[in-house]
């Protein structure tokens, strides 16, 4: 009980843990999670992953998203998007989704995280924040997920283009660009070499 007790007074109410991280303070790790789970000290997210219940007037507030996939990927090279963004380049994307992207470089699929699903996207490149070049850019790369008319976006994204910096736009592409997205901008731009690579 006394290794126990030492283990709780470690915890820190908001924070995830891995169970890795855990067994550093307890030479019985599974027996006092085990112990923890059930006298609400933590919660478990997932599989190896916990949190520590941080009490508000509401009741417990949600974990942090980004510590939580922090120390899910245990990496900090990612990406949290989500195709509502695009909204927010004025090119009449209304559409809501319900949906949580993370572009990272280690895991790629759904995973259930607590009480959210998050789709996790193994790429090898992306920035670490958003910027309206790279969502721009990324609409086009992600035309397939998209609710609205494609062809009608393409039409709003070609106009877009013209009010963009050019040279961080095409920057944008060549970093992030699929071959669909390269051929378009290469298009809109009149930049051959965005698709052709000159």
């Amino acid at each position: 009980m006394k290794e126990l007790s030492k283990l709780k007074e470690k915890l820190q109410p908001g924070r995830v843990y891995q169970r890795k991280g855990l067994a550093r303070w307890s030479t019985a790790v599974d027996r006092h999670l085990k112990q923890l789970l059930a006298d609400g000290a933590l919660v478990k997210l997932a599989q190896g992953l916990y949190y520590c219940p941080k009490k508000t007037a509401f009741g417990d507030a949600p974990p942090d998203e980004k510590a939580l996939v922090r120390a899910f990927l245990r990496d900090d090279r990612f990406l949290i998007t989500s195709p509502n963004v695009y909204n927010a380049l004025g090119i009449g994307a209304t559409q809501l989704y319900n949906q949580t992207v993370v572009y990272n470089h280690k895991r790629h699929g759904q995973f259930v995280l607590g009480n959210r699903t998050f789709e996790f996207r193994k790429k090898p490149f992306f920035p670490l924040v958003l910027s309206p070049e790279f969502l721009l850019v990324d609409l086009v790369n992600n035309l397939d997920h998209v609710a609205e008319d494609r062809a009608a976006l393409l039409d709003e994204v070609e106009k877009k283009v013209k009010s963009f910096d050019r040279a961080a736009l095409a920057q944008a592409v060549r970093e992030f660009g699929g071959v669909t997205a390269k051929k378009f901008f290469a298009k809109s731009l009149g930049d051959d070499s965005l698709y052709y690579g000159n």
